[in-house]
């Protein structure tokens, strides 16, 4: 049976046996809801989620306690950990995030945090060489890990200054900054996490609105792989400290996310082994020396049948109820790793769809008709949906949950009416 189909109140709880963890997750979107879940589902642990505000995902949740914060702002995020660890002294606190910049921020802290919280985070050298889409082209290159062609473009006395030749881009490309961490903090007109791109003159328009910004980091044009986004595939990974990939899941995306902040993000999952994803994963992991989660995004380019990778995230990815529900836990691979338990890798091979989006609006966008039956036959078994909780089922949250989960049908009538053969 899949895990999510039905999904209180903010009371505090009692404070829990040091035996058991309690999950500290920074952000609060359906990914930080996921993982608090998969805590509470395996250890029936009471999390806590630091977040700006109380999202729709944890409207009324029981699973977790709310602690708003100013997580936007990296010095007062570290000053609200640092009171939270000491107001829950004597408890098992295990610290994870799903957003790089929150990530960033706890690993520069990390000496003042680790004292108070354990953190199963990679160190900072590799979060910067894991974050650079740029490192990430080189190390995959060095590895013959498939990539895209890309242009990178830095931005020098607040114009941009492409590291190669943008008449060699052959249209449409694909717009990235290559660190989704320093992108974040960067506001300018029409600003997207991926831009579609279809001519010159449409890159020149966006450098300059990017340059205008005052954003210092690197933006990259690259190459756009054909095919629509169920071509699109995901992993996720966990790497522990002794250098073992314990955990890996792939999964085909069926529908991405089509508004401005949250393009490309996948809405729809089912989930599909690929060993080659999974091998030049471990390699690349391995490399760079990583440890924790990672959410790896790469194609499938239907010109040589091989997948081309496009990043790599330092997180476990908004989408990681998929492999929860594929047989990789999260939490037990995390606790595992703190306690030390040597574990063998385990890749997740069971068919599960993952969605948020109701189901009669995904297999509309599914252009394929054998892949809308595989969808529809996996539907009947269950569809792995985070928010839809049995353990957090107040009321009050369904109705909640169930109007979030309507929504999509506005959203993707605003931003994605058809289905179109690029996703675009």
């Amino acid at each position: 049976m899949v895990r999510g189909s039905h999904g209180g109140g903010g009371l505090s709880a009692p404070p829990q046996s040091p035996a058991v963890p309690v999950p500290v997750v920074i952000g609060g979107d359906i990914g930080a809801y996921a993982l608090l879940r998969a805590f509470h589902d395996r250890y029936d642990a009471r999390g806590v989620v630091v977040s700006r505000l109380e999202s729709r995902a944890f409207a009324r949740t029981r699973i977790a306690d709310v602690r708003i914060a100013d997580v936007e702002n990296a010095d007062a995020l570290v000053e609200s950990l640092v009171a939270l660890a000491h107001e829950r002294e004597g408890e098992r606190l295990v610290l994870l995030s799903n957003a790089d910049w929150y990530v960033e921020s706890i690993i520069a802290a990390r000496e003042r945090l680790e004292p108070l919280y354990e953190i199963p985070m990679c160190s900072l050298e590799a979060f910067e060489r894991v974050s650079s889409k740029e490192a990430f082209q080189a190390d995959c290159e060095a590895l013959g890990i498939p990539v895209p062609q890309t242009v990178p473009v830095r931005f020098v006395d607040g114009q941009p200054a492409p590291d190669g030749e943008l008449d060699s881009l052959t249209y449409p490309v694909i717009g990235k900054a290559s660190s989704s961490a320093e992108h974040h903090y960067a506001e300018y007109q029409g600003k997207k996490k991926v831009q579609h791109l279809v001519s010159r003159a449409e890159v020149d328009d966006l450098l300059a609105r990017i340059a205008g910004s005052g954003f210092a980091g690197t933006y990259l044009l690259q190459e756009f792989i054909p095919g629509d986004e169920t071509q699109m595939r995901s992993l996720t990974a966990y790497r522990d400290a002794r250098g073992t990939v314990t955990m890996i899941c792939t999964g085909r995306v069926l529908l991405e996310e089509h508004t401005p902040g949250t393009l490309g993000i996948p809405a729809a999952i089912l989930t599909e082994p690929y060993t080659d994803a999974m091998d030049a994963m471990e390699r690349y992991l391995e490399r760079v020396d990583y440890r924790g989660f990672a959410n790896a995004d790469y194609k499938r380019d239907p010109r040589t049948g091989e997948h081309v990778f496009f990043e790599v995230n330092p997180r476990i990815g908004r989408n990681n109820w998929y492999a929860t529900c594929a047989g990789a836990d999260p939490a037990e691979h995390v606790m595992a790793d703190l306690d030390g338990e040597e574990r063998q890798q385990l890749r997740a091979t069971r068919e599960v769809l993952y969605s948020v989006v109701p189901l009669r609006l995904l297999t509309r966008y599914l252009l394929d008709k054998d892949l809308r039956t595989r969808v529809v036959r996996a539907a009947k078994r269950g569809i792995a949906r985070p928010l839809h909780n049995p353990a957090d089922a107040s009321p009050r949250r369904r109705a909640v949950i169930a109007l979030l989960t309507l929504n999509y049908r506005r959203k993707y009538k605003k931003h994605y009416p058809e289905a179109t053969a690029t996703g675009h």
